[in-house]
């Protein structure tokens, strides 16, 4: 144990589930569905993508990033949503970022798309309207103007950096932002990811790869709460959603030197790389990647309670995943929970939404369900799909993989 061990203080998310965190957690525990109709933008007749994962309106609170002028000029969502997370995660923390610790308080917080909406609005309205793109389309669509908004709002003045590896993006900011503690180059951390890709280009972009959810040929659509299948034998893709999540790091000296409330840490972490395909995983550096996690955390296989999967709803992916689980843990292979069945595929902020699932599940001794179960005998898995299931958690660990062959994993533990 050492006293710059990073220690988590506080989170918050936003998913389809919902905009305050105890109630998603709720939903999420009742086994309820965030996807829907796809209402993002106007649908074509002919238009392959028909669902996603949506999240709700937050114009109504009182945050001076909500203001009319400040959203004029900051049009895409991935600037207000990533800045609540953020100021309700340091809320739940306690820490008031003063001058004296401003610049011991680094920003990892980042996006795998960012704000590419506000450059395809511009280039609309210069090809429809031959106006050129208003003055703040190229900030917008800049991805480490995130975590520069989040540092001007809170005053963080400690290192910077947007940490972008496609899915992973969320975890891997975490894991930086440890990286940074443990370094002594910062006592606290803002982690996090958002995503918004609901944007026409990009949702038909994943269609064309085959990614995204549809139905086999000649059938319909069905209830868009039922398509998103991790492990499931009739899996056909991820359902594309949206969202955003924060946590805050603090070292445990600083955490215990100021009053803070902890009950959770990050106690272990893996990354590699597949240098493999540019989407399909990679069966022995995804292997890895969980078993130098665990490692890292100093424990075995074996006191790992539950593991919260990457778990897409891709043929290949969670195949993969699946034998590198058994790899692991052979016959001793622990419950499975895959969050996105809930709440569908947020790109980069889902690792961290399911991060902050994870740890809403250790402290209360729950694992939520995954839904839309139907056994693939291929893939021999306990994934809670009964309903939720009480289950004390020491150790829990995430698994996160991305395009490019990004692949992160963490060791989260309870505090004792």
């Amino acid at each position: 144990m050492s006293l710059k061990d990073a220690v988590i203080v506080g989170y918050d998310a936003i998913s389809p589930l919902g905009n305050d965190l105890d109630s998603q957690w709720q939903q999420a525990l009742a086994g309820k569905s965030g996807i829907g109709t796809l209402t993002r933008f106007p649908l074509s007749d002919d238009f392959p993508v028909r669902i996603a994962g949506q999240v709700p309106s937050i114009d109504h609170l009182d945050y001076p990033f909500l203001s009319a002028r400040h959203q004029a000029a900051w049009s895409s969502p991935v600037f207000k949503y990533s800045l609540l997370t953020v100021a309700r995660a340091l809320a739940r923390s306690g820490i008031e970022i003063n001058p004296s610790i401003a610049s011991r308080v680094a920003v990892t917080y980042s996006s795998a798309i960012g704000g590419l909406d506000a450059v395809l609005h511009a280039d609309r309205r210069m090809r429809s309207d031959n106006k050129l793109p208003p003055p703040y389309a190229n900030p917008n669509a800049c991805i480490n103007m995130i975590g520069g908004k989040i540092a001007i709002h809170t005053g963080a003045k400690g290192p910077i950096t947007s940490t972008i590896s496609a899915c992973a993006t969320g975890l891997t900011s975490m894991i930086i932002g440890a990286m940074f503690l443990a370094q002594n180059r910062a006592d606290v951390a803002i982690c996090g990811a958002v995503d918004f890709a609901l944007v026409e280009p990009i949702v038909a972009g994943f269609y064309t790869m085959n990614g995204v959810y549809s139905p086999k040929e000649g059938q319909e659509y069905g209830a868009p709460e039922t398509a998103s299948r991790p492990f499931s034998a009739t899996r056909r893709g991820f359902v594309l959603s949206e969202g955003a999540g924060a946590v805050i790091l603090a070292t445990r000296e600083f955490a215990e030197a100021h009053g803070l409330l902890y009950r959770c840490e990050l106690a272990g972490w893996g990354m590699t790389s597949d240098a493999h395909h540019f989407v399909a995983p990679y069966l022995e550096t995804v292997k890895q990647c969980m078993a130098d996690a665990i490692s890292d955390a100093g424990i075995t296989p074996a006191d790992i309670a539950v593991v919260n999967g990457h778990a897409a709803s891709t043929k290949v992916g969670d195949q993969v995943e699946y034998d590198a689980l058994k790899a692991i843990f052979g016959d001793e292979m622990p419950p499975v929970c895959a969050n996105k069945s809930l709440i569908g595929h947020a790109m980069g902020a889902s690792s961290v939404i399911e991060t902050i699932f994870a740890l809403q599940g250790m402290e209360e001794g729950i694992v939520p369900p995954t839904i839309n179960y139907t056994p693939d005998p291929e893939i021999e898995i306990d994934c809670v799909a009964e309903g939720k299931r009480g289950l004390s958690q020491e150790f829990v660990l995430k698994n996160s993989f991305g395009f490019g062959g990004c692949n992160a994993c963490a060791v989260l533990k309870k505090a004792g």
